[in-house]
């Protein structure tokens, strides 16, 4: 108890008139902060639609310039102002900073490594936790890629002592693109494979001088063909997989073969 004494021992005993006092910045920050709150989201709706998002940015920065002048208010009550003290002070909340950081350090470990490694740049398609996405930059702390979905998704670099990271594209313009077809077992599979062939061959997104290839499964329900080629852009796949998927059902339909027809129970067993 003495020890734990000691420790705050920097601390003032404080009167009930410092308690009011303490009591009162906080309450005037947290108004003063709600009213600016309010003002710059009511200006931001009357502004320009381009200046908008440029004055919302602002909001998080008032918020924080006002907690500062509440802690420079607070603390000269809290804390005499000895030189000692200030050591202690300093020394407390350095500790308390380093456990609030020791996250962020890791990340900024991670981005180091990241870039020394080269595990990931700007341009490749990266999934990082079932987040499919191209990398558009590689921050201090975070790297940002954006979904095909067009959403932008940070992604601490601290993930990567912890995840699986895969990398579809590892710096090359192309990558690899798969279509699936399930289809009857009645059928020809010499021919569908052929035909898949020449399907990816004569696409206008396929890279050329790159191999395709049609892999088959023989499933309980069916046939599953997976029909694999390089597409020349990797921004480009989706377009790839759809000109596959859409040629290919049409070739499959021109020869009478029939698609499977797999229930629910059949697909999860």
């Amino acid at each position: 108890m003495t020890e734990h004494t000691e420790a705050w021992g920097f601390l003032r005993k404080l009167s009930w008139e410092d308690m009011l006092l303490v009591l009162g910045a906080l309450v005037l920050a947290g108004i003063v902060a709600a009213v600016i709150r309010w003002s710059m989201r009511h200006l931001a709706e009357k502004a320009p639609a381009r200046l908008r998002l440029f004055i919302l940015r602002f909001v998080p920065l008032s918020r924080l310039l006002v907690a500062i002048a509440c802690v420079v208010i607070i603390v000269p009550i809290l804390i005499e102002p000895k030189f000692q003290n200030v050591i202690a002070l300093i020394a407390s909340v350095g500790v308390a900073f380093a456990f609030a950081f020791k996250d962020y350090v890791s990340c900024l470990a991670g981005g180091l490594v990241t870039v020394l490694e080269n595990t990931y740049q700007p341009g490749d398609w990266i999934e990082v936790d079932g987040i499919y996405g191209e990398v558009k930059s590689i921050d201090m702390r975070a790297v940002r890629i954006v979904t095909p979905d067009d959403t932008e998704v940070s992604i601490p670099h601290l993930r990567l002592w912890s995840t699986s990271i895969f990398n579809a594209s590892s710096g090359s313009q192309s990558l690899l693109c798969v279509a699936d077809f399930y289809l009857h077992p009645e059928h020809d599979a010499s021919l569908v494979r052929s035909r898949l062939t020449e399907v990816a061959e004569n696409s206008p997104f396929r890279k050329p001088e790159t191999p395709v290839v049609v892999i088959i499964f023989e499933k309980p329900w069916g046939t599953h063909y997976r029909l694999k080629a390089y597409v020349k852009e990797s921004r480009k796949q989706f377009l790839f997989i759809t000109d596959l998927t859409v040629r290919g059902k049409a070739m499959i339909r021109s020869l009478g073969i029939r698609f499977a027809q797999a229930t629910y129970a059949e697909t999860k067993s």
